[in-house]
This record gives C-alpha cells, structure tokens and sequence, in this order.
C-alpha cells in the first residue's frame, strides 16, 4: 500500500504529515469509503479520489502542519456543482466526509554499544513510541537471543551491526537524533564523540563515564580541533544527577529519565555528578 509506505517513511525521516481517510460515502463519489492519502508539506502519496475533494483535503492538510496541530479533524465535502467550491467543479452528486490525522515526528534515539547498559537502556526504551537505533561493533551483542527483551517493542527498531567504523553511522541517522556513547571500547567512544560532533543534524549527545575518561576525552577533541562551546555540546555522565548507583538497570532508568525530560523539551540539569 502506498499510503503505507509513505507513512512508514515520515516516520523514520522524522517528517510530519497528515494522514486523510474517506470515512464515509453519501451517493456518489470518485472513491469508496476507506480510501487513504498521505500528505506532507511539499508531497503527496496515494489518492482519495482526485479534483476539488482531494485539493480541499490537501490545502487543509497543510494548514494543519503549518498550525503545527495534533488533534485530527473531520472535513465534509459536497461533490455537486451547485455547492460552493474552491479548486474546480466536482459534480458526482455525493458527499464525503474525511477524517485528517496528523502524523507526528517521534523521538529517535540511538545506542552505541550494547552492551548491559545498553541492553537494559534499549528495553526501556522500546516501551516508547519512538525510532530506536542499536549499534555494536560485536555481532554477538546484536544476537536476537540478545535482543529477546524488545521482541513485543511499541518503538520502530533499527539494529546496525558494524564491525568497522560504527561512527559512519552517525551520517545515516535521522535529523534531530538523540546519541548515547556508551562501548566496550575507550577508543570506540572517543571515535564516536569526534563523529557526533562534526555531525550537524543530532538534537544531543551523551557519553557514559567517569570524570577522569572525560577529562582525556575532552583534551583528545580539543587535540582535534573541536572550539569549547563544541565540546560543550556532549553531556557527561549522563542521566538523572539525583539518581545515584551503578548497577546498569539503575543507570539505565536514569538515562531514559533524562531522556524523556529532554523528549519534553526540560533544560538539561547543571548538576551532575560523575558516576
């Protein structure tokens, strides 16, 4: 289906869009009840039925992204030619009744390094309505018997196993991501830290360690040519400073806090404390 396809598209684009259904038929139209079409705000995907109808349903479609509205609504059109019109006479001798949805830009996060953190991190996570990104440089941890946890997942699930280089997949992931650092590997880490930083599209950047790995860490980018206010942009530790513990389910509550905090639009917190 192509309406489908295209829903299933904004979404892991992280493009809103409205959603039209022709929910019912009075006489005659170009459609039957049921028909689907997609819109965003410079495209179309699929039809419900072509002529004014379908350019009425457009144009309010669109008004609706621009209003930035997140409440359907249902629009009656008259297909006659005695009924006022705004982009043609249409006059098949019915009348429709759509309903508009809105489609609206979910979260997107992604994990680097599965390891019991990000495990217990993902499982958290995949009970959100959001586009969530797994990315190990070891295919073991990437495993479905690995991954059981998230088997019955509400968020859209994207494993990326990349045994060299898992920084190149910083460029692939969708404007407006939410990057958590957090390998086996130190120099992994400090890979992934220059790659999000150059990188111009994430919302924000988390990198899991003590006070000491970041004082290294900040000093190698600075080696690198990122400016201070650049540096500034990766948050460590990450979480909820007021969540104290190190055993990685606990860790991993207070990251999918902050998370969420962060999803709301909640300043980030001045007070953290090194775990």
């Amino acid at each position: 289906m192509e309406w489908l396809k295209a829903v299933q598209r904004l979404r892991e684009q992280r493009v809103p869009g409205v959603l039209v259904t022709l929910t019912s038929v009075r006489g005659h139209s170009p459609r039957e009840a049921g028909a689907k079409m997609v819109v965003s705000a410079d495209r179309t995907w699929a039809t419900v039925g072509g002529g004014n109808l379908e350019a009425v349903a457009i144009e309010r479609a669109r008004e609706m992204l621009a209003e930035d509205r997140g409440v359907p609504e249902s629009l009656k059109v008259s297909l006659s030619d005695k009924a006022p019109y705004q982009h043609g006479v249409q006059c098949c001798g019915g009348e429709v009744e759509l309903l508009l949805e809105p489609l609206p830009v979910v979260p997107s996060v992604a994990i680097f390094g599965m390891g019991h953190v990000g495990v217990e991190l993902a499982r958290i996570l995949a009970r959100h309505d959001i586009e969530l990104h797994l990315v190990d440089s070891r295919a073991a941890q990437l495993e479905p018997e690995q991954l059981r946890g998230l088997d019955d997942a509400v968020a859209g699930i994207h494993v990326h196993q990349v045994p060299v280089l898992p920084e190149l997949v910083i460029g692939e992931l969708p404007e407006g991501t939410h990057v958590l650092i957090m390998t086996h590997d130190h120099a992994e880490d400090a890979a992934l830290c220059d790659a999000a930083l150059r990188a111009g599209q994430l919302a924000s950047i988390g990198l899991i360690g003590s006070s000491a790995k970041w004082s290294r860490f900040r000093a190698k980018l600075a080696d690198e040519g990122h400016a201070p206010e650049a540096i500034a942009r990766i948050t460590t530790p990450i979480g909820l400073p007021d969540l104290g513990g190190k055993e990685p389910a606990t860790i991993a509550v207070s990251v999918a806090a902050r998370l969420l905090q962060l999803f709301a639009g909640e300043p980030a917190s001045t007070e953290q404390q090194p775990r």
